[in-house]
């Protein structure tokens, strides 16, 4: 058990009176951490040491910035062990995902450390003889950055490493189901030498978040919010940055769907559909929740599908044993997966894999004959029990895949590329792959939703777009006429 503190101001602290609450393990409830539970004056306090830092590292140069960024990645790289050891303690999450987040979370501070000279404006035309108009980006000031439990790693460096980059400085709030997880991150950070206030770290009790956000959101030295979670969630923080004026960055929930065309390679779709369906137990915002097949090859992909699902190992993922599905978060993710099942089941859906869970060891599952009655065809399962849906060609395929509220990620299967590119450019979603699975993240490339799974975009040089401030600059380099 981690007794844990908050980082403000580049010290290590508690939250006022000594607050703290416990994050318990999801497999037997010991005690997995203890965390400062912080009051919306401590939250306030680490927006004062963001803003007075703010003044300095926004006018380091780009060179400075990049190299810190990528001593960062290297202290990241470095903490693999605890970090596997907090992920399967305070979530359930085996080894090899925890391997994947720190491994594709460090590329992600490298290319962020690349951005620094991208910043970038442009010198634009001006009707007025003599003037040197210039659109330039500036760093916008203190960012907060609030992230998940599901990638933890992932996540949590995608909320804090391009802000830093272009200049800002960054208050990370920790999920309340990983604050070790999430504070290893920040460790990181500082073990790279960033100066104090650069990058702050907060924690709170879950029945004090929304008095702590809106505390430092409501500050006026915080100039950007960036979220990823659940559209509920994002809904409320949505509703608070717009009373204050706040521009936000929201990465929410997903139902992505998986196209198999009567064309596809079944093989390469099956081993897709496994992956995004089941990796870290479902629970990934680009998960493939709807398999969405076509009835001429239906038959035989559900029979690959299921022997496939039926074979992925299940287990404690703090023991030696590697397995592909750990533990789910909690209790709740398993009674709504079982709802969704029973629902579906009752409707005349057909189970060919797994089925009902007693705890948080949850086998792949899978509901053959889904339709639009079953819940499961619009819910978001956010765990390893998933639908398949039977369509008659293309055009209900589209239709099906657009049925949703989410539209984050997306995949289609087929032999003819532009066949299944055209139907790739169809579907609502911010991102969509052909001949590859939904689950897919590169740090370069813009990544977010539409509909109910946000706005904004992560990743690239759509993050310097999102974390700065584009003014309109000029000089006038002669004499200028004024009619009076």
């Amino acid at each position: 058990m981690s007794d844990l503190s908050m980082l403000i101001n580049g010290l290590q602290v508690q939250a006022a009176q000594g607050a703290t609450f416990e994050r318990r393990n999801p497999l037997d409830g010991t005690v997995a951490t203890r965390a400062p539970a912080a009051s919306p004056a401590d939250a306030v306090k680490a927006v004062e040491a963001a803003a007075e830092a703010f003044k300095s590292w926004s006018q380091t140069g780009p060179t400075e910035r990049r190299m810190l960024l990528l001593k960062a990645a290297e202290k990241l790289e470095a903490k693999v062990p605890q970090f596997v050891e907090a992920m399967a303690t305070e979530t359930g999450a085996t080894g090899m995902w925890a391997g994947f987040n720190v491994m594709l979370a460090a590329g992600m501070i490298r290319e962020a450390a690349s951005l620094t000279t991208q910043v970038a404006g442009e010198v634009i035309p001006s009707d007025v003889p003599g003037s040197l108009a210039m659109g330039v980006r500036q760093p916008a000031g203190v960012v907060l950055g609030i992230a998940p439990w599901n990638a933890p790693v992932i996540l949590g460096v995608r909320a804090v490493a391009t802000p830093l980059a272009c200049g800002n400085t960054v208050i990370l709030k920790g999920s309340e189901a990983c604050p070790r997880t999430h504070q290893l991150i920040v460790e990181a950070f500082q073990e790279a030498g960033l100066p104090a206030g650069v990058i702050n770290y907060i924690t709170n009790a879950p029945q004090d978040a929304g008095a702590v956000v809106e505390a430092v959101v409501a500050h006026p030295a915080v100039r950007r919010v960036n979220f990823t979670g659940s559209t509920r969630v994002g809904r409320i923080i949505a509703q608070t940055c717009a009373k204050y004026l706040k521009p936000v960055v929201l990465e929410l929930g997903g139902k992505a769907p998986l196209v198999v065309l009567d064309d596809a390679d079944l093989d390469d779709a099956v081993n897709a559909a496994a992956f995004g369906c089941f990796a870290n137990s479902g629970q990934i915002c680009m998960s493939t929740e709807r398999i969405i097949v076509d009835e001429k090859v239906a038959d035989e992909f559900v029979r690959k599908f299921a022997a496939k699902a039926k074979a992925l190992p299940v287990g404690d993922p703090r023991k030696p044993d590697p397995v592909v599905l750990g533990s789910v978060v909690g209790m709740p993710t398993v009674e709504h997966c079982n709802a969704l099942l029973e629902d579906a089941l009752a409707k005349g859906a057909k189970l060919v894999a797994g089925g009902k869970s007693e705890n948080t060891l949850m086998p792949a599952t899978l509901l053959d004959h889904v339709t639009p009655a079953m819940r499961i065809y619009k819910e978001e399962s956010f765990g390893p029990v998933k639908g398949i849906v039977r369509v008659r060609g293309v055009e209900e395929a589209i239709a099906c895949a657009n049925d949703n509220e989410y539209g984050l990620s997306a995949a289609v299967f087929g032999r003819d590329i532009a066949r299944a590119f055209n139907v790739a450019r169809r579907i609502d979603s911010g991102i969509c792959h052909v001949n590859a699975p939904t689950v897919h993240d590169e740090a370069q490339m813009p990544f977010g939703g539409v509909k109910g799974s946000g706005m904004g975009r992560f990743g690239g040089k759509a993050g310097i777009h999102e974390f700065t401030e584009l003014r309109w600059i000029t000089v006038q380099t002669t004499p200028r006429h004024y009619p009076f």
